[in-house]
């Protein structure tokens, strides 16, 4: 009876330790936890950037907007839900610009988390600054091969594949076809030099060797000359890689060359086909191929987040307009953020690094699978091929591969128009 007595007492001083240990650590959670996660980006208002880097941001707003609604993101280290506050400047699509605002934004703002701006060329800045500071970049589009060619715990891509993959899906439609002879215009810079770099590597693995392979400046708007001597080659199919701008250009001067090839790809038409559409034309865009994206791709099962068509109603109501896969992009870097919140058991940098990793293989959001490796390239979100053919007095995207995405067959070869 006496030992039971005697570690009553001992019991009682244990609990409460345990309690007093308890409420410290809590005293010191409140005492520490910020009133407003602050997430620090860019965006671009003017320049050959700025309709894709608004329609990035106008997403991440949305996302911003709707969890503010409920009280802010659960954040797993601080046992709670704190709302989120956006801190943006714009950088006018230039990176001199860029990289003076991304540095305030670290330096000066002191943001909890960093976001990018759209693009492999408005992200190449904010790389080795956030490395410098040992800050984790969340980087939503910009996925240029050289960004991803060493472990980093500073970086992780997360609404957009690299680009070193996007064109695998392209090169094996082609071979699919039985298309030999490829011709190949592409931009001078990594998000689009690598796309052309993968797709001959993987065209030549085949033996197929292509019949044009031709770079030109980021800022190239005169492609007129160029389209004859590509006709020159004979070529089966004709895919230039470049940013909007580029694409609106060059099938702009095709249109105009009375030039035909049965076979022409470019990237953002399944990204900003509005955008396309009001500057090429139906006719312009009529049987040429893209890479077609949510939300003209849709992921009904996901494990985090709406899926495509709740998103796309959502956003509709909220904005008046249909989304692009820009504003999907940005909404999703936002749930990719909320997801790593609420899994980090610290708030540090190098513990959301972490928790995106843990995420990866096991998330599925309206973009597809959420897959990151250790260099922060994004593996998942694969692009399918698609055609655009006429319907009415608009067009239809039919993604033509792979079968699992399949929504029709491509007409190949392109009837003249």
């Amino acid at each position: 009876m006496q030992n039971r007595v005697g570690k009553a007492p001992q019991r009682l001083k244990a609990a409460v330790a345990a309690m007093a240990l308890a409420a410290a650590s809590f005293g010191a959670h409140a005492a520490t936890a910020p009133s407003v996660i602050k997430i620090g980006t860019l965006y671009a208002s003017t320049g050959p950037f700025a309709v894709a880097s608004q329609g990035q941001y106008e997403g991440l707003k949305f996302w911003a907007d709707a969890v503010n609604q409920q009280g802010g993101v659960f954040v797993k280290a601080y046992g709670k839900k704190i709302p989120v506050k956006l801190v943006a400047y714009d950088d006018q699509s230039s990176t001199s610009t860029a990289t003076t605002l991304y540095n305030q934004l670290i330096t000066q703002d002191k943001v909890d988390i960093l976001v990018a701006d759209f693009g492999s060329v408005l992200t190449s800045v904010a790389v080795p600054l956030a490395a410098e500071h040992h800050m984790l970049l969340i980087d939503p589009t910009g996925s240029g091969a050289n960004f991803f060619t060493k472990k980093t715990d500073y970086l992780a891509d997360v609404s957009i594949p690299s680009s070193t993959v996007w064109p695998i899906p392209l090169a094996n439609f082609l071979l699919q076809q039985k298309i030999k002879r490829v011709a190949i215009v592409y931009d001078g810079n990594d998000f689009d030099a690598s796309q052309a770099e993968t797709l001959k590597s993987v065209l030549g693995k085949s033996g197929v060797k292509p019949v044009y392979y031709h770079a030109v400046p980021t800022s190239e708007s005169n492609y007129t000359v160029l389209l004859h001597t590509v006709k020159a080659s004979n070529p089966q199919a004709v895919l230039e890689f470049g940013y909007p701008a580029n694409d609106i250009a060059f099938l702009r001067a095709l249109s105009q060359s009375g030039l035909h090839f049965d076979m022409t790809f470019t990237i953002f038409p399944g990204q900003l086909l509005a955008l396309m559409e009001k500057n090429v034309g139906a006719d312009g865009l009529a049987y040429t191929y893209t890479y077609p994206t949510p939300p003209l791709v849709k992921y009904a099962k996901v494990s985090y987040g709406m899926n495509t068509d709740d998103f796309v109603k959502a956003f509709e109501a909220a904005q008046h307009k249909a989304p692009t896969f820009l504003d999907s992009a940005g909404y999703n870097t936002g749930l990719v953020m909320q997801h790593m919140l609420d899994m980090s058991p610290k708030f540090s940098q190098k513990s959301f690094h972490r928790a995106l990793l843990d995420m990866s293989g096991k998330t599925t959001t309206l973009l597809g699978p959420f897959k990151i490796n250790e260099n922060g390239a994004q593996l998942g979100q694969p692009f399918p091929v698609a055609q655009m053919v006429p319907e009415g007095k608009g067009l239809k995207v039919v993604v033509v591969y792979p079968a699992e995405h399949a929504t029709g067959k491509p007409v190949y070869p392109a009837p003249k128009r």
